[in-house]
This record gives structure tokens, C-alpha cells and sequence, in this order.
């Protein structure tokens, strides 16, 4: 190897580290509703929150109502509307290793922006706040909507323009029903399938053992004509998904849904170390694990 190129991969070396350093594996952690920020964030098409601000920046910008959507026109990190209202997107296109800073920072310029102005938010923010610092945290009150009318003033939709490109983000969700019974589990509908995903509040390894505990014991399955379809593994937390028969509604899966979180609560309690058939479920299941970052 060259002195040039021993130079160049010594220098690519400390880049790569500090990469690595701003990466944060659980942004929502500390959050009371760590799991659904998640769901909001990698699951559901189209859903709002309203958020509160910490008194310190009502005091500085106002009691701004401000409201966390899952995604906004052309994917931008905020909006505001002319009554002074915010909007914050929860999926973007552009950000750093941090979710959390990214999405105070975009709250923050929001703030910062006359009602109505387009916001500026840059690529990459610098040190600061973190959403844990500016939200009066809470549990999410989250509305699902089946299309992205809620973007809009009154009367825009008038507009052939917006009506236009409103009915082509419309056309992109998807049929998605918020369950009660489990926290951040949801049904959804895509073309010839349904699915089940819950994204579990547990630590990975321990929710990984319980549901190697269950997959052993053949009680990973929502009932009769479901099937365990693997897990996505998303901001520190796991979310197992099912596929489901795709004619059966949704409010029908919600007693299966609810025993199964009764067994995986039970499996999770137990302390002994895996059986060698426990083992094997878990290296099967490792096997079906999918990474969303």
C-alpha cells in the first residue's frame, strides 16, 4: 500500500469514528411514549399528536399550538400556518445521526418563523436541544387520518393545484388502524395482504428472548391462518409483524392481539437462561430481522 493511501485511510479513520460517536441508537429514549413515537415514525402513513411546549418557550415564542404528523407536503421537516400554528414531520428525507436533535431543531426554526413564512431548517444541525428539552412530555394523543386533508387551511383545497396534489399523496396510504390492545400496535392493509405490527417497549434482548420462548413453544402466531413474518428492528426497539388473511377487519384482530400480549408479558417475565430449543428460535429470528434506520 502507498504512503498516500496509508495517509488517506489514517485520516478517513477519526471521520468515520466521530460518525459513529453522533449516532444515537434510541432518540426517543426518555420519552413516555418511546414506542409510538417509533410506529408514528417508521409504520404509519398518516396520523397527528399534538405536542406541548415547555414553558420556558411559551413564554419566549407563544402559546403556538404546534402538531406532530407523520409526514408533511413534500416530506419538509416544518411548517407554519398563518393562524400561527406548527407542524413538525416526523418522516424526512435529509438527517443526522440524532433524530431527536433533528426534529427540536426543525421545531425550533418553526418557532422562530413569522406565522405563514416557509421555514428554513438546515441539513444538519449543530449541538442543542433535543426533543426531551423543549416538550412537556406525555403520552401521545394520536388521531389516524385516512388522508392529509388535516395539512390544509380552509378552503385550499379549492385550488386544482392542491386538490391535485393532495389527491396524490392520498393515493400512497395505505388502510392503517391504531389497536387498543397493545400500546404502538397497529393493522394495516397492502395489496393482497394484511399485516399486524406492534413495536415492542422492552429492552431488544430481553423482548427477543421472550419471543424465542414463544416461538419454541409454537405460540408466535396471531391464531389460525396467521403466520409470524419477522421483525423490523427500528431506533432501539423491536416490532415483530404478522401477516393476516386480508379480508378480516381490523377490529377483528384486536382479542388475538391481546392474548398474544398477554403470553409475550408472561414469556417476558421469565429469568432463566434459554433451552436449546429456545436458542434455535432465537437465531431463526435473528434470521428475520430487517434494520429501519
Amino acid at each position: 500500500m502507498s504512503k498516500r493511501r496509508k495517509n488517506q485511510r489514517a485520516e478517513a479513520a477519526p471521520r468515520r469514528e466521530k460518525i459513529r460517536d453522533v449516532f444515537v441508537p434510541r432518540p426517543f429514549e426518555g420519552l413516555a411514549d418511546e414506542p409510538e413515537w417509533i410506529a408514528l415514525r417508521e409504520l404509519v402513513p398518516a396520523a397527528s399528536a399534538p405536542l406541548r411546549l415547555t414553558p420556558d418557550l411559551v413564554e419566549e415564542h407563544g402559546d403556538r399550538p404546534v402538531t406532530l404528523a407523520t409526514v408533511l407536503p413534500m416530506a419538509a421537516p416544518a411548517m407554519t400556518k398563518p393562524d400561527g400554528r406548527v407542524f413538525i414531520g416526523l418522516q424526512r428525507h435529509q438527517q443526522s445521526g440524532d433524530v431527536s436533535r433533528d426534529l427540536a431543531d426543525a421545531l425550533l426554526c418553526a418557532l422562530r418563523t413569522e406565522p405563514g413564512g416557509a421555514v428554513t431548517v438546515p441539513p444538519l444541525p449543530g449541538p442543542g436541544p433535543r426533543l426531551q428539552d423543549i416538550l412537556v412530555d406525555g403520552p401521545l394523543e394520536i388521531t389516524m387520518h385516512d388522508g392529509f386533508e388535516f395539512w390544509l387551511d380552509p378552503g385550499a383545497a379549492d385550488d386544482p393545484t392542491v386538490q391535485a396534489s393532495l389527491e396524490r399523496a392520498n393515493a400512497a396510504i395505505y388502510p392503517t388502524v391504531k389497536l387498543a390492545a397493545a400500546r404502538a400496535a397497529y393493522w394495516c392493509q397492502v395489496p393482497e395482504k394484511a399485516h399486524v405490527r406492534w413495536v415492542l417497549g422492552d429492552d431488544e434482548d430481553a423482548a427477543l428472548d421472550a419471543l424465542s420462548r414463544l416461538s419454541a413453544a409454537g405460540a408466535l402466531t396471531l391464531g389460525e391462518g396467521t403466520k409470524f413474518a419477522g421483525m423490523f428492528r427500528a431506533h432501539g426497539r423491536l416490532a415483530p409483524v404478522w401477516d393476516l388473511p386480508e379480508d378480516v377487519p381490523a377490529a377483528e384482530w384486536e382479542e388475538p392481539v391481546a392474548a398474544f400480549a398477554k403470553r409475550y408479558a408472561d414469556a417476558l417475565a421469565e429469568k432463566e437462561p434459554l433451552d436449546a430449543a429456545g436458542r434455535r428460535a432465537r437465531q431463526g429470528l435473528l434470521g428475520r430481522q430487517l434494520t429501519l434506520r
